[in-house]
């Protein structure tokens, strides 16, 4: 079946009705499309033995915007029909019309980030539990002290078609995987918790290699351990080195969203206006890249028919650039660079990042760790906080250790790192030769809209970051 099929059905819409409907109803703004949307998606979640639970979901809609200067209209039904789009088109009444030029149509691309294939049904119903089951027996088997084990399975499909009123079409079709393996491990009264979790827009064949999901339960078990043995963390300022990959995140949320097009224009993030100027130290490179292939982050194309690709943020440490959706890059003089992101047919598109990394360096990452007399190493993260307007953050730790003397020792609990992103970015000292992109599981919040995201980064030292715990340093 044509992907496309699940958009247009007879008596409903075909797609020279679509093009009708958004050339009467858009022409007359700066901007806007007609987004059609199919989506279906499934999760599972085996705990303690047995299928908790299993959930399957589908539908479709579209979403109607005008763009007039600075306002948008938009409005979404889920139903795609000619009189559904026509109902919904009252809603354009309420912008003025607008007799300057029109925005140009988005540049067009013959370059896929992902296959079409559907995760959904190319794997039967029974082999997805018979995996579920598979890995959590397996985990329970590799410790005795494992007392809990719980495997999330997630996957979905989306066929997303943009309708411009200048006759613009594009079309895309997303698949979406993910896998995570949750631990509890109990040593006398103390118990604590390991994960690990991958996918990325592929098919479910990738998760059922056995080596995949053996790695997946060897890296939660280890995390649990290393936790059993944890010690109470240090609190103060202290040099901090940050392990490759998923620790990324922090540079996402504590300097990444302070570089999304419309805080910059509207002046409310730290680096507003800075365009030329040095923001971070030599040797920092910061990219958002959507097109690397079978990437969670990645996208053919954005929500506004954009294609995505490498835009350099910050160049060694001057700042080149802001992630552009068309109506901020428009407003700025700018150009757009593919972040146009929603999550669904019921959503206004915004600049989102897509795959955001830091570039790596020259330096040996066990040297960097020998250069910490008093301080931390961390590995892994979990929850953070940001603030758009300062860049300030505080991000707990999952996984961390003690340095000393550059010598990693004791692993510690309840570790916070606390600062600015801006402030961070000065203070690194040390990039390591590992860059790595997380392993898929990022999903990243907005205005309401949570979308999936990548983040990466090498080895980095950082010569001074508070570090929250319940001991002084």
């Amino acid at each position: 079946m044509n992907p496309r099929d699940f958009l247009y059905r007879d008596g409903m819409l075909d797609p020279d009705g679509a093009r009708a409907l958004a050339a009467r109803h858009l022409a007359a703004h700066d901007d806007g499309e007609l987004y059609l949307q199919y989506r279906t998606s499934e999760s599972f979640l085996f705990d303690d033995g047995r299928l908790k639970n299993a959930d399957y979901s589908g539908d479709a809609g579209f979403g109607l915007r005008g763009v007039s200067g600075e306002t948008t209209a938009f409005a979404h039904a889920n139903e795609i029909s000619a009189a559904a789009i026509e109902r919904a088109a009252q809603t354009l009444k309420l912008l003025d019309p607008r007799d300057g030029a029109k925005a140009p149509a988005p540049r067009r691309t013959n370059t896929a980030m992902y296959g079409q294939g559907d995760p959904l049904t190319a794997l039967a119903f029974k082999d997805k539990i018979a995996l579920c089951e598979k890995i959590e027996a397996a985990a329970r088997a590799r410790d005795p002290r494992v007392d809990q084990v719980s495997v999330m399975l997630t996957g979905s499909w989306s066929v997303i078609e943009i309708v411009r009123a200048d006759g613009f079409t594009a079309t895309d079709v997303r698949p979406l995987v993910r896998l995570g393996v949750q631990v509890v491990m109990k040593d006398g009264d103390r118990q604590e918790s390991g994960f690990h979790g991958l996918g990325g827009r592929y098919l479910y064949d990738r998760l059922v290699d056995d080596a995949t999901w053996n790695r997946a339960i060897d890296e939660a078990i280890r995390q649990a351990d290393v936790n059993l043995r944890s010690v109470a963390a240090p609190a103060g300022e202290m040099e901090v080195t940050l392990a490759p990959g998923w620790c990324g995140v922090l540079l996402h949320e504590a300097v990444g969203h302070g570089l999304e097009g419309d805080f910059n224009r509207k002046g409310t993030s730290a680096f507003s206006g800075r365009i030329g100027e040095r923001v971070a130290a030599p040797g920092v490179t910061v990219i958002d890249e959507g097109a690397i292939a079978d990437r969670r982050g990645s996208l053919t194309i954005d929500d506004e028919g954009t294609p995505t690709g490498r835009t350099v943020l910050i160049e060694d440490g001057i700042l080149k650039g802001y992630l552009q959706d068309r109506l901020n890059a428009r407003l700025m003089g700018m150009e757009p660079t593919g972040n146009g992101r929603r999550e669904s047919f019921a959503h206004a598109p915004m600049p989102r990042m897509t795959n955001t990394f830091m570039l790596g360096g020259n330096d040996d990452p066990e040297e960097l760790v020998s250069r910490v007399k008093d301080g931390i190493f961390a590995k892994s993260f979990g929850g953070g906080q940001v603030d758009i307007t300062s860049g300030k953050f505080v991000f707990s730790c999952t996984e961390a250790y003690r340095v000393k003397n550059g010598k990693i020792g004791d692993p510690v609990k309840g570790a916070t790192l606390i600062g600015d992103g801006p402030t961070v970015l000065t203070k690194v000292k040390g990039i390591g030769n590992d860059m790595a992109l997380d392993e898929g599981v990022g999903l990243c919040g907005k205005g309401g809209q949570t979308i999936p995201a990548g983040v990466g980064q090498p080895t980095l030292y950082v010569d001074g970051i508070t570090v929250g715990g319940t001991e002084a340093a």
